[in-house]
């Protein structure tokens, strides 16, 4: 009897411990495959562009001749879709560093007086902020597009950046409001014992308690207003106005596109939200859970 229970017992002990090296077996093949699926865009990226134009579309897992000359085209400006690369790059950076601004400004002065002056229905602000999501942004396109057209903003930088600031700021007041609360209202309190206005309070206490999710919230405004596309597209028209992300689609108007030039590109206008969203991404972290969780 005891032999046949120890029996079971080994091969119970067999059974789990084949199980597990099975699920970890599994895990691992399953995260290669998604490392490899996320990074095969990428590869293809470079592929190209260290490839010759003529030598594009060959065969091979690396080009038999790579070369730089395609970044060196794009960095001189060396190519007429090109001309204005540095200056649209500029443009891409300022519409970025402004819509990140005003998000967070706008944003944690609602969540401010929402969650720190104790306005009266004040959550109705969060909610309907939140509310405004409901509406692709795809929707709003023709609208936009008129009233910019009506306030004398067409084919300006700041159509873009009003526009894309009025997307990221509910996002922005909502995970701001959630991560306020893990302030101590005490820290106001004394504040005002001690003859601190609100502005003093905003400023030298909230915000700086805030940075995690200033971070989070700011990488993530910057990070939308990077990448647009559809609003960069529809509200500015002229290559000084451009932004990289709409100059990009120029180099599909030609007969024989200069794919090696678009990818070298592409490359180049990724660094800097790479290098910012690695440089933040654990301030991003603690900002995002806090914010995600109510208190």
């Amino acid at each position: 009897m005891s032999a046949t229970i120890s029996n079971r017992r080994k091969r119970s002990k067999l059974y789990y411990r084949v199980q597990h090296y099975a699920g970890e077996i599994a895990c691992l093949v399953l995260g290669a495959v998604l490392v490899i699926w996320s990074l095969m865009p990428i590869y293809n990226m470079w592929m190209i562009a260290l490839n010759k134009h003529d030598a594009i579309f060959e065969g091979g897992l690396w080009p038999e001749d790579p070369t730089l000359e395609a970044f060196r085209v794009v960095v001189t400006q060396d190519f007429w879709y090109l001309a204005q690369f540095w200056h649209q790059f500029g443009n891409s950076f300022y519409v970025g560093f402004m819509v990140s601004f005003l998000t967070l400004f706008i944003g944690s002065l609602a969540s401010f007086t929402v969650g720190r002056l104790h306005l009266k229905n004040g959550w109705m602000l969060t909610n309907a902020a939140l509310m405004t999501y409901v509406i692709p942004a795809s929707f709003l396109a023709i609208p936009m597009y008129r009233i910019m057209q009506i306030y004398g903003l067409a084919n300006n930088l700041w159509s873009v950046i009003a526009t894309l600031t009025t997307f990221a700021t509910p996002y922005a007041i909502f995970i701001f409001s959630q991560y306020g609360k893990s302030i101590p209202m005490e820290l106001d309190e004394s504040a005002r014992i001690d003859g601190a206005n609100p502005w003093q309070i905003y400023f030298r206490i909230y915000l700086p308690l805030m940075a995690p999710a200033l971070v989070a919230v700011g990488t993530y405004a910057l990070l939308l207003a990077w990448n647009e596309y559809l609003y960069n597209f529809l509200l500015l028209s002229t290559p000084g106005s451009m932004t990289v992300a709409v100059a990009l689609a120029q180099f599909l108007n030609s007969d024989e596109s200069p794919w090696n030039y678009m990818m070298a590109t592409a490359i180049i206008y990724a660094i800097p939200p790479i290098v910012m969203y690695y440089g933040s991404r654990r301030y991003m972290a603690a900002g995002l859970t806090m914010g995600g969780v109510k208190g």
